[in-house]
C-alpha cells in the first residue's frame, strides 16, 4: 500500500500535514535540508543547534511575528532569541541552550504525518538525543534533486504559520472594524458533536473538503469560515471534516469555490423539512439571493480580517483534486 509513495511525498506529508502549534518542526526541517546539502551523513548537535538558531535569527531580521497559537506565550527559542538580543548571553551560549532545550518534542515528533507516527518511521533520520543525528539515503536523494523547492515550501509554510498565529493573537489593525463587528456580536464556543448527525444527513460520511470517506472515529466538525473571526457556532457555517483537513486549514481562508459548495449544502438543508431551515432563513436570509448575498458578504469581510492568507497560499486550492492528498488520506483511512 505505501509504495504509492515516494520519499518526496513522505516530506510533503511531514512538512504540510503535520500539525503545527508553533514553527519548531518547520525550522526543523529548513536546518535538515541545509545541513545534508552539505553532504553531512552525521550531524553534531551543536551544529544542528547553530542551524536551527541561525533560521530562526534571519527569520526576525525584518519582523519577529509570533511562533507559535498560544497567544499568552512565546517559544523556548524565542526566549533564547530575546536573551541573545539583549545582551543577557552570547551566541555560543545561546546555541548551547537551543541544544538544551528546544529539541525535546520537534526531533522525536519531526517524522510524523498528521498525528500517525508510524507512517514514515524513521525515513529521513535517527538520533542519539544530545549527541548526533544520522542522516539517511531518503534525505540525501530528495535534498539532492529538489533543493530549491523543498526550501521554497518550508518558507511559505512557514510565512503561513506566522500569518495564522498573528491572527490568533490579535495583533493586527482592521479597516472599518470588521472584526469587532462579529466580536461583539458573536458568543463563546459550545460542544458542536450534537451537530454531527444533522450534517450528516446532508453530507453522508464524506469529508466536505477533500470528498472522501470519513471513519465515525475521525469525524470533526469544522466552521468553513474560521470561528476566530466570526466567532459563532451558526449551522449555516458548519461542516464535517476529516480530522487532518479540519487541522491542516486551521483558520486560513478557503477559496470561493468552497463557499459555492457551502451555498449548494445551505439550499439543500433550505429545501427540506428539517426545523434548521427555519434558523438559518432568520439568520442568512428569507430567499435564495439574500442568503447568497449574505454568505459572500460575510466571506468578503473574513477577507479582510485575514488579509488573503489562503490555505494551501492559493484562493484555487481544492484539497478534492489534490492528487497527493486523495492518497495520503487513502492510506491513513485503510491503515
Amino acid at each position: 500500500m505505501y509504495n504509492q509513495f515516494d520519499d518526496n511525498d513522505y516530506w510533503k506529508g511531514v512538512i504540510l500535514y503535520g500539525l503545527n502549534q508553533a514553527t519548531y518542526k518547520i525550522a526543523l526541517g529548513k536546518s535538515l535540508i541545509e545541513l545534508t546539502s552539505l553532504n553531512k551523513e552525521i550531524i553534531d548537535w551543536n551544529e544542528l543547534s547553530k542551524s536551527f538558531l541561525d533560521n530562526y535569527i534571519e527569520r526576525f531580521k525584518n519582523e519577529h511575528l509570533p511562533q507559535q497559537s498560544n497567544s499568552s506565550r512565546i517559544t523556548r527559542v524565542e526566549k533564547i532569541y530575546l536573551q541573545l538580543k539583549t545582551g543577557a548571553i552570547d551566541y555560543n551560549k545561546a546555541i548551547e541552550l537551543i541544544g538544551l532545550q528546544a529539541f525535546g518534542d520537534v526531533i522525536p515528533r519531526f517524522q510524523t504525518i498528521g498525528t500517525d507516527k508510524t507512517l514514515i518511521g524513521e525515513k529521513f533520520y535517527h538520533f542519539d538525543f544530545g549527541k548526533k543525528l544520522y542522516i539517511h539515503d531518503s534525505l540525501f536523494k530528495i535534498v539532492e534533486t529538489d533543493k530549491l523547492n523543498l526550501l521554497s515550501e518550508i518558507d511559505v509554510r512557514w510565512s503561513l504559520l506566522e500569518g495564522a498565529f498573528k491572527i490568533n493573537q490579535g495583533d493586527w489593525t482592521l479597516s472599518n472594524d470588521i472584526r469587532e463587528m462579529y466580536i461583539t456580536s458573536g458568543y463563546e464556543r459550545k460542544p458542536l458533536s450534537n451537530n454531527i448527525p444533522f450534517l450528516k444527513g446532508y453530507q453522508g460520511n464524506v469529508c466536505f473538503y477533500c470528498g472522501e470517506h470519513i471513519d465515525d472515529s475521525d469525524i470533526h466538525v469544522d466552521h468553513v469560515l474560521p470561528r476566530q473571526v466570526v466567532r459563532h457556532d451558526e449551522i449555516w457555517n458548519l461542516v464535517l471534516s476529516h480530522s487532518l483537513c479540519n487541522l491542516h486549514k486551521d483558520d486560513f481562508l478557503v477559496g470561493k469555490h468552497y463557499l459555492e459548495k457551502l451555498i449548494l449544502r445551505n439550499e439543500n438543508i433550505i429545501g427540506s423539512n428539517h426545523p434548521w431551515k427555519k434558523k438559518i432563513a432568520e439568520i442568512v436570509g428569507a430567499t435564495k439571493n439574500e442568503r447568497v448575498k449574505t454568505t459572500l458578504k460575510h466571506y468578503e469581510d473574513v477577507k479582510v480580517v485575514l488579509n488573503n492568507r489562503y490555505w494551501e497560499n492559493s484562493p484555487l486550492y481544492n484539497r478534492k483534486t489534490d492528487p497527493f492528498y486523495k492518497r495520503l488520506i487513502t492510506v491513513i483511512n485503510n491503515r
